[in-house]
């Protein structure tokens, strides 16, 4: 089944340094926009991360540094990868959870000041879990009778990613609606204020810590009682998307 789209939608993957989203870095992103119309754009870009790529995620993407050594630094194409998301909605496989906060990161360290808050997100791996609880690989083979070679490539995953949503749509039309704004809330894991799930809105629409000692309280009650929390999450070992959650609600509330 066809998307139904107002405006156009972009898929993409991420392969990266490591799985930290606050220290490593992107190596290789596959974008593919679907316009409205049908029409489709596709673009693939490596990048010198300009730190050591792990063995680890070597092991899975098969990319190591000196294939990225004569790449461009995200930094030298981030205004033009923004440029290609702006005003479009963005879909993934476990996007929620670690392309999105990847890409704003790098966004971020780039000086690059994009929206993310105007785009609604569509993780086609909830959606899978919700209803079938595998990975990828199965999800291309259950809803595409495919097997999915070069797996955990940025261009093959991207390209499976679009086909199991389509096929989504096709198998569960009485559960979903082919619908971008129905899509991106039934695939969101929870109420997000951060991308990294650092604070979340509580029942009545409030600003809520979700780690540590004051999980559950209000983010504006914390500042206030406790003035050396802010200081503690400035410097700690978070994304600066998070960062910036806590400054913003800081400076809302005048604290």
């Amino acid at each position: 089944m066809k998307l139904k789209l107002s405006r156009p939608i972009v898929f993409f993957d991420i392969e990266a340094t490591g799985l930290n989203i606050s220290t490593d870095r992107i190596v290789e992103l596959c974008l593919l926009k679907v316009h409205p119309c049908g029409n489709e754009e596709a673009r693939t870009m490596r990048f010198n991360p300009g730190i050591h790529i792990s063995a680890e995620a070597t092991a899975v993407n098969g990319i190591k540094d000196e294939d990225v050594a004569d790449c461009p630094h995200f930094a030298d194409e981030a205004a033009s990868v923004a440029d290609f998301f702006r005003d479009c909605d963005i879909a993934g496989f476990n996007s929620n959870a670690f392309d999105i906060p990847m890409l704003v990161e790098e966004f971020i360290r780039a000086g690059i000041d994009f929206d993310i808050n105007a785009c609604r997100f569509i993780d086609v791996q909830t959606i899978f879990h919700k209803m079938e609880k595998r990975n990828l690989v199965a999800a291309y083979k259950f809803y595409c009778n495919k097997d999915l070679e070069n797996a955990h490539t940025a261009q093959a995953d991207t390209e499976a990613t679009y086909e199991v949503l389509q096929a989504q749509l096709d198998r569960y039309p009485e559960d979903l609606k082919n619908d971008v704004a129905f899509l991106a809330e039934f695939s969101r894991r929870n109420r997000n204020v951060d991308l990294a799930g650092r604070v979340v809105l509580n029942d009545q629409g409030v600003e809520t810590i979700n780690f540590g000692k004051y999980k559950g309280r209000a983010v504006a009650e914390i500042l206030r009682r406790d003035p050396g929390y802010f200081s503690w999450i400035m410097q700690g070992d978070f994304t600066q998307n998070t960062k910036q959650v806590f400054m913003r609600i800081r400076l809302r509330e005048k604290i």
